[in-house]
């Protein structure tokens, strides 16, 4: 019955094999890793643009980390990019540029947990397997009135099919999506109406059951804006080294040009052996010029190209990896100016932004400087402020920009 509904009714998704069609097993995988908390919509063209990116196993084992990572920023967890190259190096290195098709297999790759893993060995190579996702959870608690992770997974083993398996997940997917939605669920179209407790019993919003939530703990930081405005004209600086103090690392200047993106950061003294003296850095003034894209018009300056100081997270942590701004320490009491990448006349915004993560909620507050010379250090890159889209930057750093944008040209 619920298959004779999804062979009229199936949606057609990028990652999806039409019918008649053999799944890719690399597209099957990739979009359940970033259909994990993020919405078909979403992720539909993040989708078509990384299989034109990476469009094969091989092709993502061979990619830049880095790259992938900024190709990942605000699908969720950067982990899971992390994982998707590791587990692509592995499946080269191992399995021949192929998936393994088997559940034990695919949950031994890195990244893939026993969701994952059902859901590729169900679709890709039509094993049985028991798949439940957020849509699957809504159905089958529904329609057996079952309350709690554990029944719910034995309900859904009870009635997933030796035949067809994929398409039976994805089936229950879509009903899910369409028709037994959280709030309101659309029965009378509904083709296991007739076969639901819960519909039965006119509860069916009181499933799935779910957990009281834990009150999430909040920490408190601050988002350093540096911006510093180059001509046209590349020019050649030349700087003595000096070392900066920054948050987990030893910054040194050196000679760089500025034109476009540049590697490199800002010099500030941090003791008195320091042999140069980085030149002044001065307060960002109001401006209401520039009304674009909030994320690229944050402070108008007169003439030149305007660049803003980016760092490179570290490796391991939180949004390990990836492009940043610099920030300080994420305490339990608000830091204020506590630890900038570099001493300047930093200005606080009137403006916070916060981000929810899984363990506890973060809020930010807003800093703002200029940088007056063309110094550089190891760890950072002068980015252009009109091209900061291009940077990957994870969402809570684009909120970040976008912010100060509508700040100071409000």
């Amino acid at each position: 019955m619920l298959l004779d509904w999804y062979d009229k009714h199936r949606r057609t998704l990028p990652w999806r094999a039409l019918p008649g069609e053999a799944a890719d097993p690399y597209r099957v995988w990739l979009s359940e890793v970033m259909l994990q908390q993020t919405t078909v919509a979403t992720v539909r063209p993040r989708f078509e643009a990384w299989v034109a990116r990476w469009p094969t196993v091989a092709s993502l084992a061979a990619a830049d980390e880095a790259e992938v990572m900024a190709a990942w920023a605000g699908l969720g967890y950067y982990a899971r990019a992390r994982n998707l190259v590791r587990a692509a190096q592995a499946i080269a290195a191992d399995h021949g540029g192929r998936l393994p098709d088997t559940e034990a297999a695919l949950r031994a790759l890195p990244g893939l947990g026993d969701y994952t893993a059902a859901a590729v060995a169900a679709i890709a190579f039509g094993r049985r397997a028991v798949v439940v996702d957020a849509n699957v959870e809504r159905v089958v608690s529904r329609l057996f009135r079952a309350a709690g992770k554990p029944a719910v997974r034995a309900s859904a083993d009870a009635v997933t099919p030796d035949t067809r398996a994929g398409d039976f997940a994805q089936a229950m997917m879509d009903l899910g999506s369409a028709i037994c939605s959280p709030k309101r669920p659309k029965c009378l179209l509904c083709p296991l109406a007739g076969e639901c407790a819960a519909h039965a019993a006119r509860d069916e919003e009181a499933f799935p059951v779910k957990p009281a939530k834990k009150v999430r703990p909040v920490r408190f930081g601050t988002i350093f804006w540096l911006e510093r405005e180059v001509s046209d004209t590349p020019t050649a600086v030349r700087t003595e080294p000096v070392e900066v103090r920054a948050r987990g690392a030893t910054l040194a200047t050196r000679p760089s040009t500025s034109s476009g993106r540049t590697g490199g950061g800002v010099g500030a003294e941090s003791s008195p052996s320091s042999s140069v003296r980085p030149e002044p850095v001065e307060a960002l003034p109001s401006s209401s010029e520039g009304k674009g894209s909030p994320s690229t018009s944050s402070v108008r300056t007169e003439g030149g190209k305007r660049e803003v100081l980016l760092i490179r997270r570290p490796a391991k942590g939180l949004l390990g990896g990836m492009r940043a701004l610099p920030t300080g320490p994420w305490i339990e009491t608000q830091p204020g100016l506590a630890d900038p990448p570099a001493a300047a006349d930093w200005a606080l915004l009137n403006h916070a932004v916060t981000q929810g993560f899984t363990h506890f909620t973060l809020e930010l507050a807003l800093a703002v400087a200029r940088w007056g010379a063309h110094s550089a250090h190891a760890d950072g890159e002068w980015w252009p402020v009109d091209d900061l889209a291009s940077a990957g930057l994870p969402t809570v750093f684009a909120k970040a920009a976008e912010a100060i944008g509508r700040t100071r040209c409000g």
